[in-house]
């Protein structure tokens, strides 16, 4: 694959080593480029479970800091296999700053219901690179797939995921699997870690609620921005309010700490008084579509790094 826009640091006794951490779940919810120039280590893949975090409107996302701190746990060992490995080969470290990011649309439907039109994907299409353009990344839909199954479509919160998705996963680990269709109980979309990629391969990707896509009929979470939040799980960030106004957070250091999701678009709310106010703006906080627009820096280098650590040429 030469898709992917790579930041090339040699290996030297005093060469910077990144230091970020990656995980959790969804939402109320760069170009050509050098080959990889080395495997990262694998050994770790079978210490942990893969992680799908999956939210509610209702803040239903699992936030099992056990999980979390296995996750991170494994991302800095990859981390730091990786450079030992480069060093002791004498060959460049390499970072994936970017990137065009192939996208398998799925679109699963139960008879009238679903199907959602070309141009509803396509404004979608829209507003994923909208948002990631800045931090390098773009997002080519390169196959749509449209199945009716009443089963999937209604069960892909749950038990059709499964079958749903393996029969209609394609592409590799640096490929985005999208899948739109009804998830129960008020669910606006899931998505897979990053690090769930080795253990579950088939099951990588996003899902959305067909209706949250620009267009849909689920105001105010109808302008695009629950694929924005759910395509920033896959690249391995977690909600700005990971954690709550202690610990590591969303291990972003530029992110305030957040003491709980933020719903509509509250301004000057900041439930964590030392950081500064609550990063309501930010697309992976839970406020309406029309109040989130940015990723941060450090959740642009976190991307990175866990795009690199995991998906890249995977």
């Amino acid at each position: 694959m030469n898709k992917f826009r790579i930041f090339i640091a040699t290996t030297t006794f005093f060469a910077l080593a990144l230091v970020l951490f990656g995980i959790n779940y969804v939402s109320n919810a760069k170009s050509s480029i050098l080959d990889k120039q080395f495997e990262i280590v694998d050994n770790q893949s079978e210490k942990i479970e893969p992680v799908l975090v999956k939210s509610e409107k209702i803040c239903g996302t699992d936030h099992d800091p056990v999980k979390i701190a296995e996750a991170e746990e494994d991302f800095k060992t990859r981390k730091a296999n990786a450079k030992t490995e480069a060093k002791v080969n004498g060959v460049e470290s390499a970072l994936a700053t970017g990137g065009v990011i192939n996208v398998y649309f799925h679109v699963v439907y139960s008879g009238t219901k679903g199907n959602i039109s070309e141009a509803m994907i396509n404004e979608q299409m829209n507003v994923l690179n909208a948002a990631f353009a800045g931090h390098g990344y773009s997002f080519n839909r390169v196959a749509t797939t449209r199945t009716n199954n009443t089963t999937w479509y209604n069960g892909c919160y749950g038990s059709a995921e499964r079958k749903m998705k393996n029969a209609l996963h394609q592409g590799t680990a640096d490929d985005l699997n999208v899948y739109t269709c009804n998830p129960s109980g008020g669910i606006l979309g899931y998505a897979t870690f990053p690090s769930s990629y080795t253990r579950s391969p088939s099951l990588d990707g996003v899902v959305l609620l067909d209706q949250s896509l620009p267009g849909g009929t689920a105001s105010p979470y109808n302008l695009g921005d629950t694929a924005t939040h759910e395509v920033g799980h896959w690249m391995g960030l977690y909600h700005t309010f990971q954690g709550g106004c202690t610990g590591s957070g969303d291990y972003v250091n530029d992110t305030p700490f957040e003491a709980s999701a933020a719903y509509g678009c509250p301004g000057g709310r900041d439930t964590c008084t030392t950081t500064g106010p609550d990063p309501i703006e930010n697309f992976m906080d839970y406020t309406d579509d029309s109040c989130m627009f940015k990723f941060t820096g450090g959740q642009d280098v976190r991307m990175d790094s866990q795009f690199t650590t995991y998906r890249l040429n995977k």
